[in-house]
């Protein structure tokens, strides 16, 4: 019994070691990543001053470079446990990125279909993190084919939208491509977690 305490022990130790160390190293990493958008930043409005005199054209960087700090920062920070937070961050700050970026370009046309996009990216991607929170754990291969699977819907739904703000064709031979690669991934993932469930 002591025996079995022990390795016990031993492994709660181990475990613990190796969580520090990868808290350590997601800090490490996310200050580098940190450092080197604030550099870009810099870059960008000491160029911009220097050529135009002042901050025009590189508004458009920085806010983009600040929008990406926001959405993988905290998943570089926290490790796996924060990609629900950057997805959160994603949902929040969509929306206002792409109202600036609309307003700073001066084309309403970015905010009125990059809205109705972002939306419906968002909901399919809350949807993946709900199938991999749920099904993933357990069963990777069959939640993996239900994406697939789900994704085929998705891009018609996004063609669609995109027929009515843009008048662009619903469906073209292009499309098909992804749609059979698609269809053919989530079959052969359906496939692997049979044959994974019968071992």
């Amino acid at each position: 019994m002591k025996g079995y305490e022990k390795k016990a022990d031993k492994n709660l130790i181990v475990l613990n070691r190796k969580d520090k160390n990868n808290r350590t190293a997601n800090v490490m990493i996310s200050i580098i990543f940190s450092a080197t958008l604030l550099i870009g930043i810099t870059v960008c409005l000491i160029c911009n001053i220097a050529i135009s005199g002042s901050l025009t054209w590189s508004l458009i960087p920085v806010s983009s470079i600040v929008f990406a700090w926001a959405i993988f920062y905290p998943g570089i920070i926290l490790g796996k446990r924060g990609i629900i937070a950057s997805l959160i961050s994603l949902s929040v700050f969509i929306i206002p990125y792409l109202f600036l970026l609309s307003s700073l370009i001066k084309a309403k046309e970015i905010f009125s279909v990059g809205v109705v996009m972002a939306i419906a990216s968002i909901i399919f991607l809350w949807i993946i993190a709900g199938i991999l929170n749920h099904i993933g754990k357990t069963r990777k291969w069959t939640a993996l084919g239900m994406i697939f699977l789900l994704a085929v819907p998705f891009i018609f739904t996004i063609n669609i939208m995109l027929s009515k703000m843009i008048a662009t064709p619903i469906l073209d031979r292009w499309d098909m491509l992804p749609v059979f690669v698609l269809s053919m991934l989530a079959f052969v993932s359906f496939i692997c977690g049979r044959v994974k469930k019968r071992d």
